[in-house]
Protein backbone atom coordinates (compact mmCIF):
# COMPACT_ATOMS: atom_id res chain seq x y z
CA UNK A 1 0.00 0.00 0.00
CA UNK A 2 1.13 3.68 -0.75
CA UNK A 3 1.73 6.39 2.08
CA UNK A 4 2.89 8.91 -0.25
CA UNK A 5 -0.19 10.96 -0.41
CA UNK A 6 -0.47 9.79 3.49
CA UNK A 7 -2.04 13.58 4.42
CA UNK A 8 -3.02 14.88 1.35
CA UNK A 9 -7.15 15.27 1.59
CA UNK A 10 -9.91 13.05 -0.22
CA UNK A 11 -13.24 13.83 -0.91
CA UNK A 12 -16.14 11.16 -0.52
CA UNK A 13 -18.97 12.35 -3.45
CA UNK A 14 -22.03 10.48 -3.57
CA UNK A 15 -24.01 11.41 -7.10
CA UNK A 16 -26.96 9.28 -5.75
CA UNK A 17 -28.83 7.48 -8.92
CA UNK A 18 -26.94 8.64 -12.10
CA UNK A 19 -27.14 7.90 -16.00
CA UNK A 20 -24.10 6.01 -17.33
CA UNK A 21 -23.28 8.59 -20.37
CA UNK A 22 -23.82 11.31 -17.48
CA UNK A 23 -21.80 9.69 -15.23
CA UNK A 24 -19.24 9.57 -17.69
CA UNK A 25 -19.05 12.85 -18.92
CA UNK A 26 -18.87 14.33 -14.86
CA UNK A 27 -15.62 12.35 -14.24
CA UNK A 28 -13.97 13.25 -17.47
CA UNK A 29 -14.85 17.01 -16.07
CA UNK A 30 -13.34 16.00 -12.47
CA UNK A 31 -9.94 14.06 -14.21
CA UNK A 32 -9.50 18.11 -15.86
CA UNK A 33 -10.29 19.44 -12.54
CA UNK A 34 -8.13 17.04 -10.72
CA UNK A 35 -5.30 17.45 -13.63
CA UNK A 36 -5.26 21.24 -12.85
CA UNK A 37 -5.54 20.70 -9.09
CA UNK A 38 -8.75 22.67 -8.93
CA UNK A 39 -10.07 19.49 -6.92
CA UNK A 40 -8.59 16.69 -4.28
CA UNK A 41 -8.28 13.32 -5.21
CA UNK A 42 -12.19 12.41 -4.79
CA UNK A 43 -14.23 8.96 -4.13
CA UNK A 44 -17.63 9.28 -6.28
CA UNK A 45 -20.20 6.50 -5.44
CA UNK A 46 -23.46 6.11 -7.75
CA UNK A 47 -26.07 3.80 -8.89
CA UNK A 48 -26.85 3.46 -12.70
CA UNK A 49 -29.82 3.04 -14.08
CA UNK A 50 -29.89 -0.79 -15.79
CA UNK A 51 -26.92 -0.33 -18.80
CA UNK A 52 -24.60 -3.12 -19.71
CA UNK A 53 -21.05 -1.22 -21.01
CA UNK A 54 -18.86 -2.74 -22.84
CA UNK A 55 -14.96 -1.91 -22.31
CA UNK A 56 -12.14 -2.31 -24.27
CA UNK A 57 -11.18 -5.71 -24.38
CA UNK A 58 -11.16 -7.38 -27.96
CA UNK A 59 -14.58 -9.53 -28.42
CA UNK A 60 -16.27 -8.18 -25.69
CA UNK A 61 -19.19 -7.50 -27.71
CA UNK A 62 -19.68 -11.08 -29.07
CA UNK A 63 -20.54 -11.54 -24.93
CA UNK A 64 -23.75 -9.91 -25.32
CA UNK A 65 -26.91 -12.55 -25.22
CA UNK A 66 -29.96 -10.72 -25.24
CA UNK A 67 -31.73 -9.29 -28.32
CA UNK A 68 -32.30 -5.88 -29.25
CA UNK A 69 -36.03 -6.99 -28.03
CA UNK A 70 -35.41 -8.34 -24.84
CA UNK A 71 -33.08 -5.49 -24.03
CA UNK A 72 -35.58 -3.09 -25.03
CA UNK A 73 -38.38 -5.12 -22.68
CA UNK A 74 -36.07 -5.29 -20.17
CA UNK A 75 -35.16 -1.44 -20.33
CA UNK A 76 -31.17 -2.42 -20.57
CA UNK A 77 -28.90 0.44 -22.22
CA UNK A 78 -26.04 -0.83 -24.23
CA UNK A 79 -23.06 1.51 -24.14
CA UNK A 80 -18.98 1.53 -25.61
CA UNK A 81 -16.82 2.59 -22.86
CA UNK A 82 -13.43 3.23 -22.66
CA UNK A 83 -12.57 1.55 -19.46
CA UNK A 84 -10.87 -1.77 -19.34
CA UNK A 85 -12.27 -5.18 -18.86
CA UNK A 86 -14.77 -6.85 -21.16
CA UNK A 87 -18.75 -6.42 -20.81
CA UNK A 88 -20.53 -5.82 -17.43
CA UNK A 89 -23.49 -4.78 -16.02
CA UNK A 90 -24.44 -1.44 -13.74
CA UNK A 91 -28.07 -1.55 -12.05
CA UNK A 92 -30.24 -0.07 -9.21
CA UNK A 93 -28.63 -2.20 -5.84
CA UNK A 94 -24.94 -1.87 -7.08
CA UNK A 95 -22.46 0.63 -5.56
CA UNK A 96 -20.49 1.90 -8.10
CA UNK A 97 -17.12 3.37 -7.62
CA UNK A 98 -15.38 6.06 -9.07
CA UNK A 99 -11.37 7.17 -7.86
CA UNK A 100 -10.31 10.30 -9.58
CA UNK A 101 -7.24 10.15 -8.12
CA UNK A 102 -3.74 11.39 -9.08
CA UNK A 103 -1.04 8.40 -9.37
CA UNK A 104 1.89 11.15 -10.50
CA UNK A 105 3.94 10.60 -6.98
CA UNK A 106 4.02 7.00 -7.91
CA UNK A 107 2.98 5.95 -11.57
CA UNK A 108 2.73 2.75 -11.36
CA UNK A 109 -1.34 1.63 -12.06
CA UNK A 110 -0.51 -2.32 -10.95
CA UNK A 111 -0.33 -1.12 -7.13
CA UNK A 112 -2.71 1.33 -7.99
CA UNK A 113 -5.47 -1.65 -8.81
CA UNK A 114 -4.08 -4.07 -6.25
CA UNK A 115 -5.33 -1.15 -3.77
CA UNK A 116 -8.09 -0.67 -5.06
CA UNK A 117 -8.92 -4.73 -4.75
CA UNK A 118 -7.64 -4.84 -1.42
CA UNK A 119 -10.54 -1.90 -0.20
CA UNK A 120 -13.27 -4.18 -1.83
CA UNK A 121 -11.74 -7.07 0.07
CA UNK A 122 -11.85 -5.21 3.21
CA UNK A 123 -15.04 -3.95 2.86
CA UNK A 124 -16.71 -7.19 2.46
CA UNK A 125 -14.70 -9.14 5.12
CA UNK A 126 -16.81 -6.58 7.50
CA UNK A 127 -19.87 -8.70 6.26
CA UNK A 128 -18.31 -11.72 6.85
CA UNK A 129 -17.60 -12.25 3.52
CA UNK A 130 -14.47 -13.69 2.75
CA UNK A 131 -13.31 -12.39 -0.91
CA UNK A 132 -10.29 -12.37 -2.83
CA UNK A 133 -7.99 -11.99 -6.40
CA UNK A 134 -8.17 -14.72 -8.60
CA UNK A 135 -5.27 -15.88 -10.75
CA UNK A 136 -5.73 -14.03 -14.22
CA UNK A 137 -9.23 -12.93 -13.52
CA UNK A 138 -10.24 -9.10 -12.95
CA UNK A 139 -12.37 -8.14 -10.01
CA UNK A 140 -13.16 -9.31 -6.02
CA UNK A 141 -14.07 -12.84 -5.73
CA UNK A 142 -15.91 -15.45 -3.58
CA UNK A 143 -14.41 -18.99 -4.47
CA UNK A 144 -15.49 -19.29 -8.25
CA UNK A 145 -18.53 -16.48 -7.67
CA UNK A 146 -17.90 -12.62 -8.87
CA UNK A 147 -19.03 -10.15 -6.79
CA UNK A 148 -16.96 -6.97 -7.74
CA UNK A 149 -16.24 -6.49 -11.29
CA UNK A 150 -13.13 -3.60 -11.44
CA UNK A 151 -12.24 -1.94 -14.84
CA UNK A 152 -10.36 1.39 -14.93
CA UNK A 153 -8.81 4.28 -17.01
CA UNK A 154 -5.69 6.80 -16.55
CA UNK A 155 -5.53 9.76 -18.38
CA UNK A 156 -2.42 11.54 -17.52
CA UNK A 157 -1.98 9.56 -14.49
CA UNK A 158 -5.45 10.86 -12.95
CA UNK A 159 -7.94 7.39 -12.53
CA UNK A 160 -11.24 7.53 -13.70
CA UNK A 161 -13.76 4.41 -13.73
CA UNK A 162 -13.69 2.22 -10.86
CA UNK A 163 -15.46 -0.66 -9.82
CA UNK A 164 -19.22 -1.76 -9.07
CA UNK A 165 -20.08 -3.96 -6.42
CA UNK A 166 -23.14 -5.92 -6.01
CA UNK A 167 -25.08 -5.30 -3.14
CA UNK A 168 -28.72 -6.09 -4.63
CA UNK A 169 -28.81 -5.52 -8.01
CA UNK A 170 -31.17 -7.54 -9.77
CA UNK A 171 -29.33 -10.63 -10.61
CA UNK A 172 -31.50 -11.59 -13.65
CA UNK A 173 -30.17 -8.86 -15.60
CA UNK A 174 -26.22 -10.64 -15.70
CA UNK A 175 -28.27 -13.35 -18.00
CA UNK A 176 -28.73 -11.03 -20.66
CA UNK A 177 -24.19 -11.31 -20.99
CA UNK A 178 -21.42 -13.54 -20.55
CA UNK A 179 -20.15 -11.06 -17.43
CA UNK A 180 -16.97 -10.09 -18.05
CA UNK A 181 -16.43 -12.98 -20.48
CA UNK A 182 -16.64 -15.59 -17.44
CA UNK A 183 -16.44 -19.01 -18.94
CA UNK A 184 -15.50 -20.85 -15.44
CA UNK A 185 -17.09 -18.78 -12.67
CA UNK A 186 -20.49 -17.37 -11.94
CA UNK A 187 -21.74 -13.60 -10.86
CA UNK A 188 -23.00 -13.13 -6.68
CA UNK A 189 -24.35 -10.52 -4.75
CA UNK A 190 -23.97 -9.43 -1.53
CA UNK A 191 -27.42 -10.32 -0.68
CA UNK A 192 -27.24 -13.64 -2.48
CA UNK A 193 -24.11 -14.54 -0.16
CA UNK A 194 -25.88 -13.09 2.85
CA UNK A 195 -29.69 -14.12 2.52
CA UNK A 196 -30.40 -10.86 3.32
CA UNK A 197 -30.95 -7.09 1.78
CA UNK A 198 -28.29 -4.79 2.69
CA UNK A 199 -28.33 -1.10 3.33
CA UNK A 200 -26.18 0.18 0.41
CA UNK A 201 -25.42 3.53 2.25
CA UNK A 202 -23.80 1.19 5.19
CA UNK A 203 -22.04 -0.18 2.26
CA UNK A 204 -20.39 3.14 0.88
CA UNK A 205 -19.73 4.23 4.58
CA UNK A 206 -17.42 0.84 4.80
CA UNK A 207 -15.92 1.63 1.72
CA UNK A 208 -14.99 5.28 2.16
CA UNK A 209 -13.75 4.50 5.62
CA UNK A 210 -11.40 1.30 3.96
CA UNK A 211 -10.20 3.31 0.96
CA UNK A 212 -8.93 6.03 3.21
CA UNK A 213 -7.07 3.55 5.05
CA UNK A 214 -5.26 1.91 2.16
CA UNK A 215 -4.84 4.73 -0.32
CA UNK A 216 -4.34 7.10 2.70
CA UNK A 217 -2.69 4.87 5.44
CA UNK A 218 -4.65 6.52 8.39
CA UNK A 219 -6.86 4.94 10.54
CA UNK A 220 -10.08 7.69 10.31
CA UNK A 221 -10.93 7.79 13.54
CA UNK A 222 -14.06 10.46 12.53
CA UNK A 223 -15.70 7.33 11.18
CA UNK A 224 -17.37 4.21 13.10
CA UNK A 225 -15.14 0.84 11.95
Amino acid sequence: MSSAHTHDPLDIVDWGHRGYEEAFAQQKALVASRRTGEIPDTLVFTEHAPVYTIGMRKGARQHLIWSEAQLKAQGLQVIHSNRGGDITYHGPGQVVGYPIISLQARRDLHAYLRDLEEVVIRTLSTFGLVAARRDGKTGIWLGERKICAIGVAVRTWITYHGFALNVNPNMDHFSGIVPCGITDGTVTSMQTELGTVIDLNVVKERLAVEFRRVFRNTPATHEQS
